[in-house]
């Protein structure tokens, strides 16, 4: 399984503004981010990113048949610094005034390869908000939101610098690092942007033996093209790789120990980090937790479980409402899917209008993108029965087209931010393929169709993308323990699409200190959703280093 982002961007505090999540399936597979509104999120092609390199697992464990789960645990690495690395752990950062008033920027160098320093280096974009306050500091608070692919410097500069409580801001610098490449740090490049929409618009419920071929066509070329255009990357963008780069920057910022917040595949990272540096951790919350143990094809069967607990969740919302153009009151979310399914068919034999620049039409690939997209956050259901209305009714597929432009991360003009690409790189990177091939995926369909009747299909055949890639995957799955660490707090949201609650559990069941808060609610993480109860937990913890009693519940 993969992940990779959602059409809502980067979720924000409740005190300022909306949130945006992660993951959801699309032609790269599923993803996982947090989401001020717009999100990030995953998709079934892209969980994989919960995988870790096979370099850093314990040697002579075998994966377990049965659950796809692994007994191999993540090696810490050695307490020493190598002297090879030593240069990298010395530099001095340069600042300068970036974005709006009162944040920095900068950029950090890191190796290429860590087994080989001197191969060459990668330039990392780094970007922090001083503490605001006068009482003493707590040092810096690194945050990410997931993805993979999500741009961390964007997420501090519009949500988290400022929309995090004032209480953090005032004893925290606010740091933020783009991943290796992501965004603005060497970002991986593939296909241009009238490319990828012949991408995005791709079938992914083929119905016969000339459009399953078109669908393996458009992820070989896709594959190629990352290939093609970012060979010097595609084998150094792992998220072990990029752990590590989180210890250079915690020791280029002079701090001990690495307080962190991570969302969605941001939680992959940070008990990533835990797992090879353990007694470096400061103060970690890793909300909407994704489980390292799983192998790709368990973790999108997961998701699409999942995609479908958020569905039914909003199909009972849905018919409460007069709009709802699924159903009225007394329709079951058994049926309320069926109406979507049969959208989606009518869809997929003739797209609608969409008042497009470019032309393009609302296809089922696109509107399928939009709903998944929606499942991240109940606060985007109206806007998706407004959206549905005016495709299903009136034929105007305008606002299903804006919600799946928005998880593509797609502007007016037509042009791709690189998301989706590096979701690719990374998870294809951290993980061997969920499928073998076609007919594999053909062999599961039932399986992922029970899963979820309506998203079933598509999410199978979304991870197969993978499949394709140019590079062997590195990584393998694996447990992390990382015996030694502080006290690490897991949060799980009961209803969360992208990243289910099982995953929660079963990350701080690993982690030899974590400690689960749970959130009894809906859409994808739970930190700055709404819950006061969430909230004062996760502040109180980042602020006085106090974990939540065992076994805390939120509403």
């Amino acid at each position: 399984m993969q992940t990779r982002p959602t059409p809502h961007p980067p979720r924000r505090h409740r005190s300022t503004s909306t949130r945006t999540g992660t993951g959801t399936t699309t032609r790269t597979g599923i993803r996982t981010r947090a989401l001020p509104r717009p999100a990030f999120r995953l998709t079934a092609g892209f969980l994989a990113a919960a995988a870790l390199l096979v370099s850093a697992c314990s040697p002579g464990n075998s994966t377990t048949a049965a659950g796809g789960t692994v007994e191999a645990a993540l090696a810490a690495l050695p307490r020493s610094t190598p002297s090879a690395l030593t240069p990298y752990y010395a530099q001095r950062l340069r600042w300068r005034d970036c974005g709006a008033p009162g944040f920095q920027c900068a950029t950090m160098k890191a190796p290429l390869e860590y087994d080989k320093p001197d191969a060459g280096d990668i330039r990392l974009a780094v970007a922090r908000k001083k503490a605001t306050g006068k009482a003493e500091p707590l040092g810096s608070l690194l945050v990410n939101p997931g993805g993979p692919g999500g741009s961390a410097v964007q997420y501090l500069q519009q949500y988290a610098g400022i929309g995090y409580p004032e209480e953090i801001r005032a004893r925290y610098d606010m740091v933020a690092m783009d991943p290796r490449g992501v965004a603005r740090s060497e970002p991986v490049e593939c296909l241009g942007g009238r490319q990828m929409d012949a991408y995005t618009e791709t079938d992914q419920t083929p119905d016969d033996q000339r459009e399953r071929d078109a669908l393996v066509a458009a992820d070989r070329k896709f594959a190629e093209s990352c290939g093609a255009r970012s060979a010097r990357l595609l084998r150094h963008v792992s998220t072990v790789e990029a752990a590590r780069d989180m210890d250079i920057l915690r020791a280029v910022l002079g701090d001990r120990k690495l307080n962190y917040v991570g969302a969605s595949y941001g939680t992959f990272l940070g008990a990533t980090y835990a797992g090879l540096f353990p007694e470096r951790v400061g103060r970690m919350v890793l909300d909407g937790a994704m489980d390292p143990s799983l192998n790709a094809r368990r973790l999108n069967l997961d998701q699409t479980a999942g995609f479908e607990t958020a569905f039914r969740a909003f199909a009972k919302d849905c018919v409460r409402h007069s709009d709802c153009p699924l159903g009225g009151r007394g329709t079951t979310p058994a049926q309320v899917g069926e109406h979507l399914e049969a959208f989606f068919r009518k869809l997929d034999a003739r797209p609608v209008p969409a008042g497009d620049a470019d032309g393009r039409k609302l296809g089922e690939a696109l509107a399928t993108t939009a709903v998944i997209a929606s499942m991240y956050d109940e606060g985007a259901w109206e806007q998706l029965r407004e959206a549905l209305t005016s495709a299903m009714k009136e034929n105007d597929g305008a606002g299903l087209l804006a919600l799946s432009d928005s998880y593509y991360e797609r502007d007016a003009n037509g042009h791709y931010s690189n998301l989706m690409m590096a979701n690719a790189a990374v998870n294809c990177l951290d993980l061997p393929p969920a499928f073998t091939g076609p007919k594999d995926v053909q062999k599961a369909l039932p399986e992922f169709e029970k899963a979820s009747p309506v998203f079933g299909q598509g999410l199978a055949w979304a991870a197969l993308s993978c499949t394709y890639w140019p590079v062997r995957a590195t990584g393998e799955p694996h447990r992390i323990e990382a015996k030694g660490a502080a006290p690490i707090v897991v949060v799980g949201t009961v209803r969360d699409p992208a990243t289910p609650y099982r995953w929660a559990r079963s990350l701080a069941a690993q982690l030899s200190s974590g400690r689960l808060l749970t959130y009894d609610g809906d859409g994808h993480t739970a930190y700055g959703r709404g819950s006061a109860c969430i909230d004062r937990a996760i502040d109180t913890y980042l602020l006085h280093g106090t974990p939540p009693p065992p076994g805390k519940r939120c509403s």
